[in-house]
């Protein structure tokens, strides 16, 4: 008898910690993929994860980030369907070719993109306030801002006649801004090169047709390839003498004269609360695209004494950040 009274204590004893093992074996820690063009450190990355932070996640103990660090463009499929084959809970897909690649992969899994420069225009959602389908995330208003770009580099260079545009040829999302440019250049009188490229050594050529033809300045539109090849795009331009107007700021502290644009490092802190909605069990196709808040114009000083550029003292005094 006092062997079955013992082992019936024994077996509620054990009780609670059986139960605590299930629990804790039945909660799967949420396994994120995120899908990224370049290598770390990456500021925008960082931002990501500063925001999945501040919403109290803590990578490896309530969340997994899953990175595919890829090369180039070229590397999105196999990246993708890869993290699909691994049953990734959502996959943040950082451009709007990795985002169009990662659909192609799933039309299930959650789909987060931080960046999408033209979102209706490239197809990746029907409606901004109601995306349907399974992917959502917030937009750069790259259309929109190009021709306001190039307002503000005609006031930086009065005499701005030519201006070459160098831009992605095979991100689609960077179509819708190009042509953009084009008919803002055309109301004001003036003339765009269309400088397009898709791999490094396309970009030799560009800059050999930009030290033949002398535009009066350049517009370089940023996503990951031209990210990738920053500091030869910069380096490029100022070797040239050749002003430039960029759409990201880190160009402009990297080296090059002028940027106006997103905050971009905000809209990969803010896609972080897409992710966080979607595990607390939102649907992708009721998250609204989401636009940005916060724009700034950068002008760096030392750029424009290196090149010979004067900035106009009005425009310097709108500027949210001048590098001197």
């Amino acid at each position: 008898m006092n062997r079955r009274i013992t082992a019936a204590l024994f077996a509620l004893l054990l009780l609670p910690s059986i139960h605590l093992a299930h629990a804790q074996q039945a909660k799967k820690i949420p396994r994120i993929g995120v899908l990224r063009v370049g290598s770390p450190p990456d500021a925008f990355i960082d931002a990501f994860r500063d925001g999945l932070h501040q919403l109290g996640y803590a990578e490896g103990q309530n969340i997994i980030l899953d990175y595919r660090w890829l090369k180039g463009e070229a590397q999105f499929d196999e990246a993708a369907e890869e993290l699909v084959r691994l049953k990734a809970d959502i996959i943040v897909a950082t451009s709007t070719p990795g985002a169009l690649a990662v659909r192609r992969a799933t039309q299930s899994i959650p789909i987060v993109v931080p960046v999408m420069g033209d979102p209706l225009g490239s197809g990746l959602v029907a409606n901004l306030a109601h995306p349907g389908g399974n992917l959502t995330g917030l937009s750069s208003l790259a259309p929109e801002l190009w021709p306001k770009r190039l307002e503000l580099f005609k006031e930086t260079l009065p005499k701005l006649r030519r201006v070459a545009m160098l831009w992605n040829t095979s991100n689609p999302a960077m179509a819708t801004g190009a042509q953009g440019t084009r008919d803002a250049a055309h109301a004001m009188n003036v003339t765009v090169q269309d400088r397009g490229a898709r791999d490094p050594n396309e970009l030799d050529s560009v800059f050999n047709a930009l030290g033949k033809q002398r535009p009066d300045g350049v517009l370089v539109m940023i996503d990951a390839f031209t990210l990738r090849n920053a500091k030869k795009i910069i380096d490029s331009i100022v070797t040239l003498r050749l002003p430039a107007m960029y759409d990201e700021k880190s160009l402009v502290e990297a080296g090059g004269l002028i940027s106006y644009g997103e905050n971009r490092a905000d809209l990969f802190r803010r896609a972080a609360t897409y992710v966080d909605k979607i595990l607390n069990g939102a649907r992708p196709a009721d998250l609204p695209v989401e636009q940005p808040i916060k724009f700034e114009l950068v002008i760096n000083l030392n750029a424009a004494r290196q090149i010979g550029v004067t900035i106009p003292p009005n425009l310097l005094a709108r500027a949210d950040r001048v590098i001197r």
